[in-house]
């Protein structure tokens, strides 16, 4: 016969096991929740694998955006990914001939260079960070001034970059590409980023011939660097005028081109990446300017506009 005392001990008993299962059932809901979520946090980061180089990199960049973008509540592109991940632009940037050079490392074939070690990390952003990165590119916006010979980037009206350029020559010449005399000035107006270019061809448009080599400002030869070129629409037209980087830097701050926008090897890679397609370009030819003391300064005419 269970004595009261007996019955106090059964119930106390019967409370602990109810209580122990509810604190496992707990515990392992909170390990699965975990769980999920170390698996959720796993699937917005990866490791590369294997070195991939500079004439692999676009390759592998589209390889991702293509396995991750079924998986994000966002259009995942490029430009989106590699802001996400800017420590990829400060690499690439750094393949830039010169870069190299003062570094005591010359560098013959810029394709064969490694720009995304084995062991990264690369992060899938989530929405919100996608979002913020979305939303900037929308105000970004590209300043030429032609006499000035500067290129700069804007987020509104702040000032992001400002880089050195070369711009067209203040001559007509036949251009054996096009198959006439051409006006090798750099164009003026309003428009848009329309295309890219991530693995242009080098032709001399003077004679339409390809060549695979350049000579640098120090005299050695190197094959051409892999860098995109920058397709613009200016007033509506497509005139073969483009962004690109020029392996003579010496050149930059002249009337030198046939009328493309040349920039720094290692500065055409920060604006590919902040000029995603349909972003606004403007460019001027202002010669009065005011400097960074508030004076203003009369530029020279180099294309001698009245």
């Amino acid at each position: 016969m269970v004595t009261v005392h007996q019955h106090i001990i059964i119930v106390a008993l019967f409370i602990f096991v109810l209580k122990f299962s509810f604190t496992q059932s707990d515990y392992f809901d909170e390990v699965s929740d975990s769980t999920k979520l170390s698996s959720q946090l796993a699937s917005d980061t990866l490791l590369v694998k294997n070195h991939v180089l500079i004439e692999n990199y676009f390759q592998y960049i589209d390889s991702l955006v293509i396995k991750h973008d079924s998986l994000t509540p966002y259009k995942l592109n490029e430009h989106l990914l590699v802001h996400a991940n800017s420590w990829i632009i400060d690499t690439l940037q750094n393949t830039d001939y010169y870069r190299m050079m003062s570094r005591d490392s010359f560098v013959y074939d810029q394709k064969k260079m490694i720009v995304l070690p084995k062991g990264s990390v690369i992060t899938i952003p989530d929405s919100i960070r996608a979002k913020k990165i979305s939303s900037a590119f929308q105000k970004t916006k590209i300043d030429i001034n032609i006499p000035e010979f500067k290129l700069r980037i804007y987020q509104d009206s702040i000032l992001l970059y400002e880089f050195p350029i070369r711009v067209g020559r203040n001559e007509k010449k036949y251009l054996e590409m096009s198959g006439r005399i051409q006006d090798l000035k750099t164009k003026t107006g309003v428009g848009y980023i329309v295309n890219y270019n991530r693995n242009p061809r080098y032709v001399n448009p003077v004679n339409n011939h390809q060549y695979f080599v350049t000579k640098r400002d120090d005299k050695k030869v190197t094959k051409l660097p892999q860098i995109p070129f920058i397709e613009t629409e200016i007033n509506g037209i497509r005139n073969g005028q483009l962004i690109h980087s020029t392996t003579n830097p010496i050149t930059l701050g002249k009337s030198y081109s046939n009328g493309c926008i040349g920039t720094k090897e290692a500065d055409a890679w920060v604006i590919y990446y902040f000029a995603p397609l349909h972003t606004n370009i403007k460019i001027r030819y202002d010669l009065n300017i005011i400097n960074e003391l508030g004076e203003t300064i009369v530029l020279e005419n180099i294309y001698q506009y009245k």
